[in-house]
């Protein structure tokens, strides 16, 4: 026991040491964390190492301190062949802005903003970008150009028929239908083929006085002329109601040859075409003047009836032509003319109907086949157009981005007109001969916001009073705290 009481006192002391310079290493951590970091913006340490260790060398010399590194840090005069720096800007938010190098609150650099990077060109600053990068961002361009712009208008519609081909076979007399030729609906008829025979009491009379007339005219051949006058007249009257009840020339002609009545008339089809509809049970039917009988539609023509909106009918009208294809004939297109606008508004689909004539020479097409149809009318002649896709549209206004060469590109506000399939109408903004960017110009109006914001900061600096401190602007976020940090060590 005795021999271990000297050594207690020793290993206490040694233990008393090893944490007293734990307690200092860690102390002075502490005080390097603070001093650098400066987590509660309490010093202007950080902002002397940011300046120091950041940008040590700058123009291949070592950066200064005190009041000459200040001087040293400021834009100077620029030697021949170097590019001139106004200030730097903060990469996250260009309205902060520094005289010197700098770092943001995130460790990034402040981006150098030069001189020629704020020259203004008509309408906006000019973005200048290198040629390999203008490259790899596939920078398409295309001149400007006069043409003539159409307006595409896509609808579908189907095939009706021809209303102005369509005809009733009705009688204008009394009669009984003995014979029937054609028997069933959509059968084709040719003009003039025999449809069905009838026979008519009045027929058969007007017959008989249309020869007795002719036979009195032939007995008063020596007669004197005024006899023979009344005679011939008499004879013309009975031809005159046979034509009235539609008796055919050749029909009287045969019945003026034979000499004798018939008994039986034979109506023929008056237009050739499809029958659409047909009187059931025809055979034997007692008619009556007015019933339709026949219904016969021709299919040299059709209509084609589509829907177009409201806004789209300005372009349309009254002859226009359309270009129609069908499912059923691929690799075929048929043309056709507007001969029909409805003359009201749908209400519940804001619509207005077009009736297209289209020839059918061949019988190929029928009714009831639906149909695209393409109208293709002048929207503007001899316009100043640009591609579609070269226009930036922002919902206030409408830019393009001009190809100034050398890598030089500036934004330029446009009044848009009338709009093409693929082209656009420029009203004001540029002018024939002039290049504009049609791919990539999103990136490069970016770039371009990114100018105008920094010319108007040169703008500001510029016309800001002398007495402001140009050397120390505001916007810098240390600006605040070093300045009161300097002021108390002056003090």
């Amino acid at each position: 026991m005795s021999e271990i009481e000297p050594t207690t006192p020793r290993r206490r002391s040694r233990g008393r040491r090893i944490l007293a310079n734990l307690g200092w290493v860690l102390g002075g951590a502490a005080l390097t964390l603070l001093l650098v970091a400066d987590p509660l913006d309490l010093h202007p340490l950080d902002t002397w190492m940011h300046d120091v260790l950041a940008h040590r060398h700058r123009n291949g010399q070592p950066a200064a301190t005190g009041e000459a590194g200040t001087a040293a840090r400021q834009p100077g005069p620029v030697a021949a062949g170097e590019r001139e720096v106004l200030f730097y800007r903060n990469p996250m938010d260009p309205t902060v802005t520094s005289p010197v190098p700098a770092k943001d609150s995130m460790g990034m650099d402040y981006v150098p903003v030069y001189a020629d990077q704020v020259d203004a060109a008509a309408g906006g600053p000019v973005v200048t970008i290198d040629p390999g990068v203008v490259q790899n961002m596939n920078v398409q361009t295309a001149p400007v150009l006069r043409r003539d712009l159409t307006k595409p208008i896509r609808t579908v519609g189907y095939l009706d028929y021809d209303q102005q081909q369509m005809v009733s076979v009705t009688t204008k007399y009394s009669g009984f239908i003995e014979k029937v030729d054609v028997n069933y609906v959509g059968e084709p008829v040719r003009r003039g083929q025999p449809l069905f025979e009838i026979y008519s009491p009045e027929l058969v009379q007007t017959q008989e006085e249309l020869l007795s007339a002719l036979s009195f005219a032939r007995r008063l051949e020596g007669a004197p002329p005024d006899a023979r006058r009344r005679a011939e007249a008499l004879a013309e009257a009975a031809r005159t109601r046979l034509s009235y009840w539609d008796i055919s020339p050749a029909q009287i002609e045969r019945l003026e040859a034979s000499g004798q009545t018939l008994r039986t008339l034979t109506v023929t089809s008056p237009a050739a075409g499809v029958v659409m509809k047909r009187m059931p049970g025809m055979e034997g039917m007692g008619v009556k003047p007015g019933m339709e009988l026949f219904h016969i539609a021709d299919l040299s023509s059709l209509w084609l009836s589509v829907e177009v909106y409201e806004d789209q009918l300005p372009w349309l009208r009254e002859g226009s032509e359309a270009e129609i294809t069908l499912s059923y004939f691929p690799g075929e297109t048929f043309r056709g003319k507007v001969r029909f606008v409805e003359p009201s508004v749908q209400e519940k689909t804001r619509t207005i109907g077009l009736r297209v004539e289209v020839p059918n020479r061949d019988g190929r097409l029928r009714a009831g086949m639906y149909a695209t149809v393409r109208f293709d009318p002048l929207a503007a002649k001899d316009a100043v157009a640009v591609p579609r896709q070269a226009v930036i549209r922002s919902g206030e206004r409408n830019l393009v981005i001009v190809a100034l060469g050398e890598g030089r590109f500036a934004p330029r506000e446009i009044t848009l007109g009338a709009e093409g399939d693929d082209f656009v109408q420029v009203l004001a903004g540029v002018e024939p001969g002039e290049t504009i960017v049609t791919s990539s110009q999103f990136l490069i109006d970016s770039e371009s916001n990114l100018r105008e914001a920094i010319q108007k900061l040169v703008s500001g600096r510029d016309e800001a009073p002398a007495g402001a401190g140009a050397g120390a602007p505001a916007a810098d976020p240390h600006a605040g705290h070093a300045a009161g940090a300097h002021a108390g060590h002056d003090g």
